[in-house]
């Protein structure tokens, strides 16, 4: 990279990439990943042969040329790049968000290999890795729950656990698993279709199928959790928020020998009764010094769906936001 010229709040930066034939994947049909790179941050990029000419403010500029490089490294290693994935490197090159060094920590099931899409991501992973019980906290579409799903695949086809135990709480919009038809399975189902759809975007069917008949796969609802001791396990709480700190505990001390729990849900979505407490709420506030737990935080900078969704998120959160601060103003 080299750095053209440096007025005090300009920059027009050069970056040459030493395989041109990758550079098609890199920049996309119609050149789509510079247009995006672009609009995001304001710089023009001008392609030239094998190089690419960077102009606009220093900041946004030294972002883009960050960016970029992750993305060369990307193709260059075979991966492929999307629209979701030239976010996902804007996100991660910005200093603002994480003064990251070295590798990032990369997720490898029978079907992909998942890198972080977010600085809070790549924190969330390395918990994992690194603590017994890790809290994902956060909006929908911080990918919360599939990285955690993810990762115990991972742990489970490397052998470093013998089976997956993935549950939820049974609380959606006010339905209880008794008005609903079929067998236990049928009721059950409904509840925990997200999980069902994590592990299929990471094994293919057939072995998910298999896995769930040996039991080396567990989905069940949070009431099944009662009584038992899993070693040798991870173990997924989903939808946490919509526990009761009963119930949190109860799931929090089923955890044996060499296991592993992820436990994730949103403090903004909870579906229990007015006036009852979130068990997640409460476990924030008793367990936050408790060594070899880690919490990790998302916000709608983290979201990684559809960009819709953010704007969808922050709204939510302008209004609360508002809304609480009008309350205070009466109370006052």
């Amino acid at each position: 990279m080299t750095q053209l010229s440096t007025p005090a709040d300009a920059a027009t930066l050069l970056l040459d990439f030493e395989d041109n034939r990758l550079l098609p994947l890199l920049y996309g049909s119609h050149d789509k990943h510079l247009a995006q790179i672009e609009q995001r941050l304001g710089v023009s990029l001008t392609s030239r042969g094998n190089q690419i000419v960077i102009a606009g403010s220093a900041e946004p500029a030294a972002l883009a040329q960050r960016a970029l490089e992750r993305l060369y490294g990307r193709v260059k290693s075979g991966l492929p790049v999307d629209a979701g994935e030239v976010d996902a490197a804007l996100r991660m090159s910005d200093k603002n968000d994480s003064q990251r060094d070295g590798d990032e920590p990369v997720i490898k099931t029978r079907r992909k290999r998942v890198s972080p899409r977010s600085p809070a991501q790549a924190r969330y992973i390395e918990a994992m890795r690194r603590d017994e019980l890790v809290f994902g906290i956060g909006p929908a579409g911080t990918g919360k729950t599939y990285l955690a799903v993810c990762y115990a695949v991972e742990m489970l086809l490397a052998g470093q656990v013998d089976r997956l135990v993935l549950s939820r709480p049974a609380v959606e919009a006010g339905e209880r698993l008794g008005f609903l038809p079929g067998d236990m399975r049928d009721k059950v189902d409904p509840y925990l279709r997200p999980l069902y759809d994590a592990l299929y975007d990471t094994m293919p069917a057939d072995q998910v199928l298999k896995k769930l008949e040996t039991g080396e796969i567990e989905i069940a609802p949070l009431a099944f959790m009662r009584g038992r001791t899993l070693t040798n396990a991870f173990v997924i709480l989903d939808e946490a928020q919509n526990t009761t700190p009963v119930q949190m505990k109860m799931f929090l001390t089923r955890i044996g020998e060499n296991s592993h729990m992820a436990v994730t849900g949103d403090l903004s979505q909870i579906d229990l009764p007015g006036g009852v407490k979130s068990g997640l709420r409460d476990a924030v506030d008793t367990l936050d010094e408790v060594e070899s737990v880690a919490f990790i935080h998302f916000t709608e900078r983290d979201v990684v769906r559809h960009p819709l969704v953010s704007r969808i998120v922050r709204a939510y959160d302008a209004r609360d936001a508002s809304g609480a601060g009008q309350n205070a103003a009466r109370r006052r």
